[in-house]
């Protein structure tokens, strides 16, 4: 049986936490959804804010809502570079000991003593999908993805849980060195 899995190429954004949310654009503010993604209840938001690195900055990057419970930058390792800062490579959430930095929004900014990692790779499973497949939430994975510059991602993190729905999720330094884009499959292979 093959275990085909769609990919989402996931640029530079960041998720904020309620508080955080009102400190930039004002009391009571909520998120307006933009675009839908591919998990269930996520979505783009059409606002953006402003993120400084003892380098550099970046002006427009996008917030993913809904709200959450911690602030969380997700870069590249490339746009480390540009702001001036050394992520690690982490999943979602886990960012204790990580590089702060500082947020710029329409009705204030503030400064953010962790929160900046770069995401590691992983495929969310909705439970039923990771059953039938054989993986557990937390197994390391090998995926084959075919093309011109064909590639194996190895480490490729399992999530699985019931609200999820199956995508694997890779940054742009990772898509562009392989000639991914949003929409192509890749195999687990391992």
């Amino acid at each position: 049986m093959s275990k085909i899995v769609p990919i989402g190429v996931s640029a530079r954004h960041i998720h904020l936490k309620p508080e955080h949310i009102e400190a930039l654009f004002g009391p009571g503010y909520q998120l307006t959804p933009m675009k839908d993604l591919s998990q269930p209840g996520q979505f783009a938001a059409e606002e953006t804010v402003a993120v400084y690195g003892p380098k550099g900055k970046f002006d427009k990057v996008r917030i993913l809502g809904p709200a959450r419970n911690l602030t969380q930058l997700e870069i590249s390792r490339t746009d480390s570079f540009a702001l001036g800062i050394k992520p690690p490579v982490r999943p979602s959430g886990q960012t204790a000991g990580t590089p702060g930095f500082r947020i710029v929004g329409p009705k204030g900014e503030l400064t953010v003593e962790e929160g900046a990692i770069v995401a590691a790779r992983h495929i969310h499973f909705h439970t039923s999908e990771a059953e039938k497949w054989g993986i557990k939430d937390g197994q390391m994975l090998k995926v084959r993805v075919g093309g011109e510059r064909g590639v194996v991602f190895e480490n490729v993190l399992a999530r699985v849980h019931d609200t999820f729905a199956l995508d694997m999720h890779i940054d742009t330094d990772e898509a562009n060195a392989a000639g991914i884009a949003t929409g192509d499959t890749g195999e687990i292979i391992d």
